[in-house]
């Protein structure tokens, strides 16, 4: 069974064809600036070259016909025919309370999914497009959707409730949902695996860290606690989002100096974070760069972004009582060797030593704490496309 999975944004979207017989990818690409006079096609088949296409690509029902067809293509594809493909499965963003876990999409599903809207509305209109798009292009075959959220609603109401006043739980469904769940929880089960310990009795705490990032208390193989809120603003210091800052900026701002709450709610997610404290880059890669050639800010950039990782792993060790693992992933986390040693050398409380030679590596399977580490530290390269994979064989097999 061929399964395709889609991650769509609104101009943009990755795509990857997986056989489900052996978990293989055999084919990965991206279509991006849809709708522009210069949208890019790119397709990646496996053991072949890279394709890149430049030219007009009106809308995403278009850009998905496209890759279909490159799929299938005599010279380039790597099915016979789109009859191989058993389904296709989405990443969706937010599934809020009405979805724990990943469900067939039908016209019950996308309705609860545009109610949604207001609690993502960046991203769940362009995963709505996406589900669509594919029900034009091959109908008839199943579509499952796959939540950012839904890992994460096994968090006790005393880490997912806020302080402030229920009734606006109650009707606004205002409360923390965490973002990234396919991730922590693809990676909390694949140290598990490496360590021979039972899913069900594994506490870790899981760092997704890259442009976006979020921390993951994980008890019994459960999420238990996470560091984005209600919004994926919340939590870490990230590329261009503040994380966690006193909730009275914004009123001070608009108070004092007429700034609009759009303006405000531009600013910390476009232009705080990294990029905010730094003034360089939104990139750490940029930063590290910056803090070597002696900019103070930069320096400082990454030194908080240090500080704010080790307040969550210390909340996160205390509330789980007992910590097996701390796994590092996303593209921060698997690959910047130097902040992720650092992030660890400053872990001793906790018994944890670093193996400087085994953290010496980029997008590895690997554990990087010495032998004699109570806590084991882990690199596990997330896949959440295989996460997706899965759970839609399983659906649709079902």
């Amino acid at each position: 069974m061929f399964v395709f999975v889609l991650n769509c944004g609104s101009s943009s979207f990755k795509y990857q064809l997986l056989d489900m017989s052996n978990e293989l990818r055999v084919a990965v690409g991206l279509v991006e600036r849809i709708g522009m006079a210069d949208s890019v096609l790119t397709y990646e088949p496996a053991n072949g070259q890279t394709i890149k296409e430049v030219a007009a690509i009106g809308d995403h029902q278009l850009a998905i016909k496209k890759v279909l067809a490159k799929l299938i293509d005599p010279d380039v594809g790597v099915i016979k025919s789109l009859a191989d493909i058993g389904a296709i499965g989405h990443r969706v963003v937010h599934g809020a309370e009405k979805f724990s876990a990943s469900v067939l999409v039908n016209e019950a599903v996308l309705a609860a999914l545009r109610e949604n809207i207001p609690l993502a509305p960046l991203h769940n209109p362009a995963n709505i497009t996406g589900i669509e798009a594919m029900m034009s292009a091959m109908p008839g075959i199943p579509n499952v959707g796959v939540f950012d959220t839904a890992f994460h609603a096994t968090m006790p109401a005393e880490s997912y409730i806020y302080a402030v006043p229920y009734e606006w739980y109650e009707k606004h469904h205002v409360r923390r949902y965490g973002f990234h769940g396919t991730s922590h929880r693809f990676v909390s089960e694949r140290a598990a695996e490496l360590l021979g310990i039972a899913k069900d009795d594994f506490n870790c705490i899981t760092c997704h860290m890259g442009n976006g990032s979020s921390f993951t208390a994980v008890r019994g193989g459960k999420s238990y606690d996470t560091s984005m809120g209600m919004t994926p603003l919340e939590g870490l210091v990230m590329g261009t989002r503040c994380g966690d800052i006193d909730a009275g900026i914004p009123g001070f701002l608009a108070a004092n100096f007429n700034m609009s709450f759009a303006d405000i709610d531009n600013a910390l997610n476009k232009k705080s974070g990294l990029l905010g404290i730094s003034g360089v880059s939104s990139d750490m890669r940029d930063i590290d760069a910056a803090a070597r050639a002696g900019n103070v800010r930069a320096q400082l950039a990454v030194d908080v972004l240090r500080h704010r990782a080790l307040k969550y792993i210390g909340a996160y060790a205390l509330e789980l009582g007992r910590v097996d693992a701390i796994v590092f992933t996303g593209g921060m986390g698997e690959n910047n060797v130097d902040f992720r040693g650092s992030v660890v050398e400053r872990l001793g409380l906790l018994g944890i030593k670093l193996d400087v030679a085994a953290n010496a590596v980029r997008g590895k399977e690997v554990v990087i704490s010495t032998a004699d580490s109570p806590i084991k530290v882990l690199v596990v390269p997330t896949n959440e496309e295989l996460v997706i994979a899965r759970d839609t064989k399983a659906i649709v097999g079902a």
